[in-house]
This record gives structure tokens, sequence and C-alpha cells, in this order.
């Protein structure tokens, strides 16, 4: 679809009601972490891991000595529960950011974890021969790329046959919440479309059984695990609600902004009201989803 001037718009269908957003001239370059590496994304980052550890983590285990990859780790908010879950399994954590990799070390070092090894690699040409790990974990990572089942193949090679691949992602299409606000819904949909720009996929979550499937894996399973969060959860209120989703959506609005997709005025109406949302009367949802599958 065009506007009158030729340009492309983005019609937001997944959100009734909102209207469509002006591509820019020159849109995000492909595979760009929409979020940014600011001190403030490692904060939110790593509350996001702590709020969610039970949700998303209670069922990931690995044996004693097992060699378990995880790809793309980023600041290692994910790397801490998962030496904590398998204290006893051998972690190789890799990230393509040698800032994040040393935020990971870091933040290993702190809570006095033994069982993990950083690397420095790029997801699609990893630094590992076949067969070397009988585990892979992969957290938060296809969102951002541009070509998430390329990936999930290049992985399958360095599994050990019946070796099991872990995936989670969250869908941001999945987001419902009281009181109803358009401003809200338009916010949220400038941040997956940012995302769409830079090469990635805000919407990925529901994507994961055909994809991992695709990638040649068998056995692939897929669970929905939805946070619920109303004022008798205070605990999520704060840390899901605020310090997670309403975080990361603020944290685009300078590029919003500078991408002409929402006045000034009616995107503070929007942060405003998914803040709203945590208070007495508020309701927030969203869905992540887990696959498992083996090779």
């Amino acid at each position: 679809m065009y506007n009158n001037s030729g340009r492309p718009v983005i019609r937001a269908c997944q959100f009734p009601g909102v209207v469509p957003i002006p591509m820019p001239e020159n849109p995000l370059p492909e595979n760009g972490y929409v979020h940014g590496y600011s001190a403030r994304e490692s904060e939110r980052l790593a509350d996001q891991a702590q709020t969610l550890t039970d949700l998303l983590h209670h069922d990931t285990h690995y044996p004693a000595g097992s060699r378990v990859l995880e790809a793309g780790c980023g600041i290692g908010a994910q790397t801490v529960i998962l030496a904590q879950n398998s204290p006893d399994a051998l972690i190789t954590s890799v990230d393509i950011s040698e800032d994040s990799l040393r935020l990971a070390e870091e933040r290993i070092r702190q809570e006095g974890i033994t069982n993990v090894t950083f690397r420095q690699g790029d997801i699609f040409h990893l630094p590992f021969g076949k067969e070397s790990f009988d585990h892979i974990f992969v957290c938060f990572v296809l969102e951002h790329l541009a070509d998430p089942e390329r990936a999930l193949r290049q992985l399958r090679p360095i599994l050990k046959e019946g070796g099991t691949i872990t995936v989670i992602e969250g869908d941001h299409g999945s987001t419902s919440f009281h009181p109803e606000n358009m401003d809200a819904r338009r916010a949220i949909d400038c941040l997956v479309e940012l995302q769409r720009r830079g090469g990635g996929n805000a919407l990925i979550g529901r994507q994961l059984y055909p994809l991992v499937t695709a990638a040649g894996y068998q056995d692939v399973t897929v669970s929905p695990r939805m946070v619920y969060v109303d004022s008798s959860r205070p605990a999520l209120v704060e840390g899901f609600t605020k310090l997670t989703f309403t975080a990361m959506v603020e944290g685009v609005a300078e590029e919003v902004r500078k991408q002409g997709m929402m006045t000034k005025e009616t995107w503070e109406r929007g942060i405003a009201a998914l803040y709203r949302t945590a208070e007495e009367d508020g309701v927030f949802c969203y869905t992540f989803f887990k696959a498992t599958a083996r090779k």
C-alpha cells in the first residue's frame, strides 16, 4: 500500500484501529538491534530475566557433564539462570558483541558461577566442529535475525545426534491489556515496525513450530507461556509490566521521533496508557513461546 506521496506504508493489521505508519526514506540497517546497547537496556534485560525465571526456565535442566551451547548470550541475563539450573553442565555462551560478552563475564563472576565459558562468534559462522554439543539453548535471539531459519540450520551440524535444542521467543502481537488505548497500541506497533525495518521480527513467537521444523529438527513441541498481570501480583506489575515491557517500548522513543512515526504528544499518551495498566484496576497480558526439539 502507498500514500499520496508514493511512499509505502505499513498497515498495522494486528492491532485494530491503528493508523498506518509511513515508511521512512532511510529505514534501520538490516539486523540492527532495535533496543540498543545502553546501560538502561542492560538493566531491562536483567529485570526481564529475573522476573520470568520460573515461567520460562523451570523445565530447562541439563545433566551433569553435558556440553551446552548458549547461542546469543547477550549480557548474560539468561546465562546466569541457565548455569544455576544446571550447575554441573559445561556451558559455552557465544555472542557477536564484545561489549555484551564483557558484561556477561562480569555478571557470571559476580554470581560466583564457574561452569560457563564465553566465546565471541557469529551464530551463522560458529567456530565449533560437528556434534560438539549435547544441547543448544537459544533465547530472544531469532527475533533479531533477518533469516532465523538459516540460523537454526547452521546450529544443527554442531548438535549431537539425539541432542536437544530449546528456543524461546516473545510475540508482541500477543499483547492485551486493560484499559484499552489506541495510542498504546500504536506505540507497540511502532516497536514492531522498527524491528521489522532492522531485519527482525517481533511477532516471531507464533512461528517457532514451522521455523524449527523447517530447519530439520524432529519431535518439535511448542508451549505458550502467558504472563498475566493484575494488581494482586505486585512483583509482576513492577518487574514485567513496568520494567520489562513498557520500558522496552519506551526505549525506542528517539527512533520513533526521528522517523516521524508518532508525534511527541501521541507517543507520550501511549506510554502513559501502558503505565496506566499497572494501576490498581489495570491488567496486562503477554505470551512467550518455548520450543524444544531433537536432532
